[in-house]
């Protein structure tokens, strides 16, 4: 193997092999065949796997806009890192698909996404080069420094990088992690990917504070200049240097805005050109110098490569399949509204009659539809960019002044939001409705998304009303029984289309506590919530059909239940069978086996139907339904079982 230089690099051509007679990507296995290119190649290859993930994400869609964006930029980071002894910690996921093609998972990318496939975001399970498990944004810094500071510890010397988007820098624990990392001034490097987006355009002022250095570029181009002739002054010109340094940086502190990183402790270099190799390449070696850390401030174009993509960022960031010639993208036509449109017409409508309502994201409009409330009323809709905490105890505060916060955050997303929601909602008792999207499981996001633990974390909480609707009609009702209601509420509700059921012509509320019965049987009773409740319809009438007679019940609330009914109907018919989309531990059928227990009905036979305790895997939800048994022919097929050896059950069953 011959060793050859190229400009500050070195690289390596295998004999009997020309480079320029293969087609780049084929070459490329993991990152040390990355290495041995010389830089010249890199820009062709960047190209290559654009034109790559294009071809497979018009097929299966994904992230496409987000991973367009930084592919040079995961170039440059595994060509001038010795990876994966030097640690690259990659924030989100959304923008890693580049990586993920250069790290060995070349030929299994068209599989991302797809049950038992490639995940769409980091993890350490798949590869030795996803550091740190990443599918919520603002982690990688904290996660970096970690690494960095156990790094120390040992007495070790590998690099330690955290590449983060403006959009995750937004996110509360990401500067709480710079505040650290300006303190402990380990050696790390932040590549801070800015590309004024993160699903939807970024806001707030530290979107604006990065425009101001985007703005101040040229300055410090020409700052660049003047110290680069100095230096070429012999004596004089490096007395005069030192002295301007004193003066530029007392300068900068006044008037640059990217001093404020110098300010935190981190040495800030850029803004530098996301898309030039070359700049990328000596700025990262310029950051490997550095005793401490140093923040890279790296200016890219989303969807770069696809000119509808580039656009269009928003509507590209995550799409469905579509064709490459038009950028047209092909969905199945929808049969009935999403629950996400139903929840933001709702709002519309419930806007229009209270003007105290006000509507609230956390960097999520579109996917919460709240896109729609905004065009409709842009002074009561707030973005309070990827932030849920902030964003819960900014509701609080609206709370305390007579207004009524409708925070849509989705249900994964809320998680991060816990102590807010207590220590800031519930002890009060404030008036904040929760509208959680994405309940359930959430199809090709994985066990990052799924949202499976809202019942859980919220059913302690005093005070809390909890419910989930039987389909898109009874969302409404059940948002305004939550907006009406004097206290903290939540409204849980799937991904996806909904029922297509007739809608009522008035939203009305809710009697609190209230369940439905929707079909009278005398052998056991199906107590089901939120989206279950239609394929245990569906389940109870195959039953009849085997002579098995079913009361289906719309359990509507999961606190408080309905007491009254559940009680009667265990004592009637002896067998409940429970069925949610959520987690067993912790969630419905916990509740209604903690009611039977406290009323001492230890005879009546109980069967939770639900997820087990195992994360679940990323894949279309009805075939992650029918695979834990939660579709209509599972439930059919459990209760039958159940019913049909009713005689050999212990007093009380779950499983």
């Amino acid at each position: 193997m011959k060793n050859v230089q190229s400009a500050d690099f070195v690289f390596y051509i295998i004999p009997g092999e020309s480079i320029h007679d293969m087609k780049l990507l084929s070459q490329i296995n993991d990152p040390a065949d990355l290495r041995r290119l010389p830089v010249s190649k890199l820009q062709p290859l960047a190209d290559e796997i654009r034109e790559y993930m294009i071809e497979v994400l018009s097929k299966i869609g994904g992230h496409t806009g987000a991973s367009l964006g930084p592919v040079e930029l995961i170039l440059a980071l595994h060509y001038a890192f010795d990876t994966p002894r030097d640690k690259l910690v990659i924030d989100i996921g959304h923008q890693a698909y580049a990586h993920k093609i250069i790290t060995g998972r070349r030929d299994q990318f068209p599989t991302i996404r797809q049950y038992d496939g490639l995940s769409g975001f980091l993890r350490r399970e798949e590869s030795v080069y996803d550091v740190f498990n990443a599918a919520h944004a603002g982690t990688s810094i904290s996660s970096a420094l970690g690494i960095a500071a156990a790094r120390d510890l040992a007495g070790d010397d590998f690099q330690v990088i955290a590449f983060i988007g403006d959009a995750g820098l937004t996110a509360g624990m990401a500067l709480e992690g710079i505040n650290q990392v300006g303190h402990l001034k380990k050696k790390m490097i932040i590549l801070l990917n800015d590309n004024e987006m993160s699903i939807a355009p970024n806001v707030g002022a530290l979107s604006g504070y990065l425009n101001r250095i985007r703005i101040a570029r040229p300055f410090n181009e020409f700052k660049h200049e003047v110290e680069e002739i100095l230096k070429s002054i012999p004596a004089v010109g490096e007395m005069m240097l030192t002295r301007a340094k004193a003066l530029k940086d007392a300068l900068a502190r006044a008037f640059i805005p990217g001093a404020l990183w110098e300010e935190l402790g981190l040495k800030y270099l850029g803004p530098i050109n996301g898309h030039d190799i070359n700049s990328i390449l000596h700025t990262l070696e310029d950051a490997k110098k550095a005793d401490g850390p140093v923040l890279i401030h790296a200016l890219t174009v989303k969807g770069k490569g696809y000119e509808p993509a580039e656009r269009d960022k928003a509507a590209w960031h995550g799409t469905s399949a579509f064709e490459i010639s038009t950028g047209k993208f092909i969905k199945e036509p929808a049969a009935a509204p999403s629950y996400t449109a139903v929840f933001a017409q709702a709002t519309i409508d419930l806007m229009k009659t209270d003007e105290r309502i006000v509507a609230i994201t956390a960097a999520m409009p579109d996917g919460t539809g709240l896109n729609k409330v905004m065009a409709a009323f842009p002074e009561r809709t707030f973005d309070a960019a990827i932030a849920e905490q902030h964003a819960v105890t900014f509701a609080a505060g609206m709370a305390t002044e007579g207004l009524k916060p409708i925070a849509a955050i989705y249900s994964t997303f809320l998680q991060r939001a816990f102590d807010q929601i207590f220590h800031d909602v519930v002890l009060m008792g404030l008036d904040v409705t929760f509208a959680l999207d994405r309940a359930g499981v959430a199809g090709a996001d994985g066990p990052t998304h799924h949202g499976l633990m809202d019942f859980a974390y919220l059913r302690p909480m005093s005070g809390f009303v909890i419910m989930a609707p039987k389909d898109e009609n009874e969302l409404r009702h059940m948002l305004k029984t939550a907006v009406d209601y004097n206290g903290p509420a939540s409204v849980r509700y799937p991904r996806g289309n909904g029922l297509g059921v007739e809608m009522d012509a008035e939203i009305h509320g809710l009697e609190i506590g209230k369940a439905e019965i929707l079909r009278e049987g005398v052998d056991v009773a199906i107590l089901g919530i939120g989206s279950e409740v239609s394929y245990c319809q569906r389940a109870a009438e195959r039953l009849a059909m085997d002579g098995i007679e079913a009361t289906v019940v719309n359990a509507r609330f999961v606190k408080p239940l309905d007491e009254e009914l559940i009680l009667a109907l265990a004592r009637s018919h002896g067998a409940i069978v429970t069925a949610e989309d959520h987690y067993l531990m912790g969630g419905f059928g916990s509740a209604v086996m903690e009611l039977l227990e406290q009323h001492r009905l230890g005879d009546v036979r109980v069967l939770r139907l639900g997820f087990p305790d195992k994360l679940i895997e990323h894949g279309p939800q009805n075939l992650l339904l029918a695979k834990y048994g939660l579709d209509a022919d599972g439930i059919y097929s459990r209760v039958k079982d159940f019913a049909a050896s009713r005689m050999s059950f212990s007093p009380v069953h779950s499983r």
